[in-house]
């Protein structure tokens, strides 16, 4: 079986985010946590956490990228079950039953997104679309016989999507302070 784990191959998520996700937290795509909210009225780091986020189960921070990596049986219920805690003492569940129902579709959905060679690394897109929330993911793999040793080896993309005009986010700007 196969999960997702965040990573962080610089310190822009501190900085982009919020709360960033420490390195190495299971993760889920998270498009959950902006159900209650209206993604247009987002500004400056909760609009860069809906934009390009993966939510870290752990720390309920953002990570931008996560690797698709080797997990247990004994891995996945952990996961599980923290996450189901977080439903609980965080979001409010109405009872462990429905957290735990709910943490583990969202588990599950982050196993289906794992289903690339490990070490892949994925990124996502999220937008609004009427009252929908659309995910959109590219994964980012090595090059054919290359180990990936440095993150400048990935160079291979596939997109399911194109770039949308006006939804591109320079972390530059953000380090600046100025809101996309």
């Amino acid at each position: 079986m196969k999960l997702l784990r965040t990573i962080r191959l610089d310190a822009s998520d501190t900085f982009v985010f919020d709360s960033a996700a420490e390195p190495g937290e299971w993760a889920v795509s998270g498009g959950f946590m902006f159900a209650d909210c209206d993604p247009a009225t987002l500004t400056g780091k909760a609009r860069a956490a809906f934009r390009n986020g993966f939510l870290g189960v752990a720390s309920f921070g953002w990570s931008t990228l996560v690797q698709v990596v080797d997990a247990s049986e004994a891995d996945r219920a952990a996961a599980v079950e923290q996450l189901a805690q977080s439903f609980l003492a965080r979001l409010g569940a109405p009872d462990p039953a429905a957290a735990r129902e709910a943490a583990e579709a969202e588990i599950d959905f982050a196993a289906s997104l794992s289903e690339h060679p490990p070490g892949t690394l994925v990124a996502l897109h999220r937008s609004s679309e009427g009252d929908a929330i659309r995910e959109t993911f590219r994964t980012l793999r090595p090059r054919e016989g290359l180990r990936p040793a440095r993150v400048f080896t990935f160079v291979e993309v596939e997109d399911d999507a194109g770039d949308e005009e006006g939804e591109t986010i320079l972390l530059v700007d953000l380090a600046r302070g100025e809101q996309p």
